[in-house]
């Protein structure tokens, strides 16, 4: 089993920036990747940045140039800088982790925390 607890949701403004962070914990050897998912309301969930257990990462073409996804492997942690918030990114992101249990695919999920861009 894999833990995450995610923080850093909020309120801004358009052009504002946040930090999502998620810190992964319990079985964490062999995580294949970590990323962020994103579900604004009626709309399908959407991966927004993910980044592999050996760096590469992978972005959705909506937030190329604004977002940033990184980790910190001695705290277990993934984060995503958000930067020139549009209200178009408004919606519950999740953390997602990725690994190969036992012979299958498991993913995992945070609880999801809240973006809202508005003025």
């Amino acid at each position: 089993q894999v833990q995450l607890v995610e923080s850093g949701g909020g309120l801004v403004q358009p052009g504002g920036s946040l930090r999502l962070s998620c810190a992964a914990s319990g079985s964490i050897f062999n995580i294949n990747h970590m990323g962020w998912y994103r579900q604004a309301p009626g709309k399908q969930r959407e991966l927004v940045a993910a980044i592999t257990n050996g760096g590469t990462t992978n972005y959705a073409d909506s937030v190329k140039g604004r977002f940033t996804i990184s980790r910190d492997i001695a705290k277990n942690t993934v984060y995503l800088q958000m930067n020139s918030l549009k209200p178009e990114d408004t919606a519950v992101y999740s953390c997602n982790a990725g690994k190969v249990e036992k012979g299958l695919w498991r993913d995992y999920w945070g609880q999801g925390t809240q973006v809202t861009v508005s003025s």
